[in-house]
């Protein structure tokens, strides 16, 4: 990114259940932006599911898959949901945040569980020795190093997470389109 030019991506970052690919279509529909899931990338370029590459290869590899894809991504003007293990690779961060601004949805706990019933289905790129909470503990520490900005989003609809999103990137780029 050249100096004073205004990140074109919107990225947002979170726990699998954060809302992610929820709010990501509503701003992509907001903004008038593409919508791009990251996760959907891995599972079309792997021709497999995520939770199958973890089974089977583990979730090492699934991490490894996802940064690889993430390096090789390149969009402008998008809006970008990350699988939720997106921080854990520096390099496709850093990457990133090249032509976007990063922002972390950050759902609590309970809302978490609430959504999301069945974690040995989802895919998720933890150890098989660590619970939800283990892992919701140890990336928030990353989802807080790599966010410009963090959306509290307990209590609020889709739309309000979108509200709040629109009016901080508004309040950085000095926008008033979005």
């Amino acid at each position: 990114m050249t100096f004073n030019q205004t990140p074109s991506n919107l990225i947002l970052i979170g726990m699998p259940g954060a809302g992610k690919s929820t709010i990501g279509v509503i701003l992509a529909k907001l903004t008038l932006r593409g919508f791009v899931d990251t996760d959907l990338l891995i599972q079309t370029s792997t021709g497999r599911t995520l939770q199958d590459i973890v089974d089977r290869d583990g979730y090492e590899v699934l991490r490894k898959i996802e940064e690889e894809v993430l390096l090789e991504f390149s969009v402008c003007n998008c809006v970008i949901a990350t699988g939720g293990s997106a921080v854990y690779s520096d390099s496709a961060m850093t990457h990133l945040k090249a032509d976007g601004i990063v922002l972390f949805l950050d759902a609590d706990m309970p809302t978490l569980e609430a959504r999301i019933r069945d974690y040995s289905t989802r895919g998720l790129a933890k150890r098989a020795d660590q619970s939800f909470a283990d892992m919701f503990y140890e990336r928030f520490a990353l989802y807080t190093k790599y966010a410009d900005i963090t959306i509290k989003c307990a209590g609020l609809t889709h739309e309000e997470v979108c509200a709040r999103v629109m009016a901080s990137v508004r309040r950085i780029n000095h926008d008033p389109s979005l």
